[in-house]
């Protein structure tokens, strides 16, 4: 059952992709911002130097839908169409890591993730 509902939440995360993709074209925000803020999130990555417990934790809010649905409603409520725009970027960018498989961190190990193992956790399996 793990293994379809992984599979769900892929398809999920590329429908995502796909629709914040679409959104985002419509803002006519231009595709340089999205070139240079797309990867932002994955800056995240650096808080595992101190450690798996607190990289998980960044890791995770960078990852989470909470942050950019919030920013995204924030940026349409007050009519901040660069709020949108970033935050239709941070979706996409979420989108398209859950489509790879590359879910929401674990405090044991960065490969282990909400959708299974990935990388060399997966190969020790």
């Amino acid at each position: 059952m793990r293994v379809v509902a992984a599979g769900w939440q892929r398809l999920e995360g590329l429908a995502l992709f796909g629709a914040g993709l679409v959104a985002y074209a419509h803002m006519d925000a231009g595709w340089i911002l999205f070139a240079v803020l797309f990867l932002v999130p994955d800056v995240s990555f650096a808080a595992y130097l101190a450690g798996p417990r607190f990289g998980a934790l960044v890791y995770n809010l960078a990852h989470s839908l909470i942050g950019p649905l919030l920013l995204g409603g924030v940026g349409l409520a007050a009519s901040i169409p660069s709020a949108t725009s970033v935050a239709l970027i941070w979706l996409v960018h979420i989108g398209l890591d859950r489509a790879l498989g590359y879910g929401l961190k674990s405090p044991e190990a960065f490969g282990v993730t909400h959708l299974g193992l990935i990388g060399r956790a997966q190969s020790r399996s």
